[in-house]
């Protein structure tokens, strides 16, 4: 086919205010090159305050997830203009998993077949992530002479038990999505067929949620992991607070179906948020 324009590197959909984006350059394994880096951005900004939108899935078309950076036209071409050319390719991608890992609604990662290299930074930057078990994880920069670059060490640090880690990194053979639940890197890995729709059965249940809380949630998940303990509990405390001054009706009005009219249990689900006042 012929080369994509920039704005059919991505595509998306928004079914019941879920927003499904899609990598679309499947006939490069949806490798990520400087157009779809900035396609990305503008797309997710564009969805990230839309009031039709209350959960983003981050998935790819045809057969593979990610299958990284494209080499040809992220490393080489970049690299040809000089230091310039590559430092700003790479503001560019690290730009979109940036504003994905803080972004103001709950996103999900759903892997439906190769996520390799540079696709671990927008891996990490959802806040779930589900994949086929036929998918492939893999850190290949070792088989090619470089490390790990763009946050996938990082990311692969994080994510798994440290001996699982360094293995992965330093082989450079791959996981299937089974292997990579276990080690760490996707919640849940499912029959290919059955994938989209356990993604669309958590997605459906983060709606039910209270968006503010969601949020100062995702934010304190990250935040928490790089603090002490007690730089922890002051940090929550902080925030809570500043959850209750911004959104404090949510507090209110959960305790309210909870106290008063005992409506539902916390433990088992949430409270209704269509009785909350606006």
């Amino acid at each position: 086919m012929s080369e994509r324009t920039e704005e059919e590197t991505v595509s998306y959909e928004i079914v019941d205010r879920v927003a499904w984006v899609k990598f679309n350059r499947p006939e490069k394994r949806n490798c990520m090159s400087p157009k779809l880096n900035r396609q990305m951005l503008r797309v997710i900004e564009k969805l990230e305050f839309d009031d039709n939108v209350g959960v983003l899935v981050l998935t790819g078309e045809g057969t593979a997830w990610s299958a990284g950076m494209d080499l040809k036209e992220y490393f080489r071409e970049t690299e040809a203009l000089g230091l310039q050319g590559t430092r700003h390719a790479q503001r560019e991608a690290y730009a979109w998993w940036k504003r994905l890992r803080w972004y103001q609604k709950p996103t999900i990662a759903m892997v439906n077949g190769w996520c390799f290299g540079g696709g671990y930074g927008p891996l990490f930057a959802c806040d779930l992530a589900y994949a086929s078990e036929d998918a492939q994880f893999g850190l290949s920069e070792i088989n090619w002479g470089i490390l790990p670059g763009g946050g996938a060490t990082k990311v692969a640090q994080v994510l798994m038990p440290f001996r699982k880690a360094m293995y992965h990194a330093m082989l450079g053979e791959n996981l299937t999505g089974r292997e990579a639940e276990e080690a760490g890197l996707v919640n849940e890995a499912l029959p290919a067929d059955k994938l989209k729709a356990r993604v669309g059965e958590v997605a459906n249940k983060l709606l039910e949620k209270n968006p503010w809380a969601l949020k100062a949630t995702k934010d304190a998940m990250r935040r928490v992991g790089e603090m002490t303990y007690e730089n922890a509990e002051d940090y929550l405390i902080r925030a809570q607070e500043a959850l209750n001054f911004f959104d404090n009706e949510a507090r209110k009005e959960g305790m309210r179906q909870f106290l008063d009219d005992k409506t539902y249990k916390p433990g088992l689900g949430a409270y209704d948020l269509s009785k909350q006042k606006k």
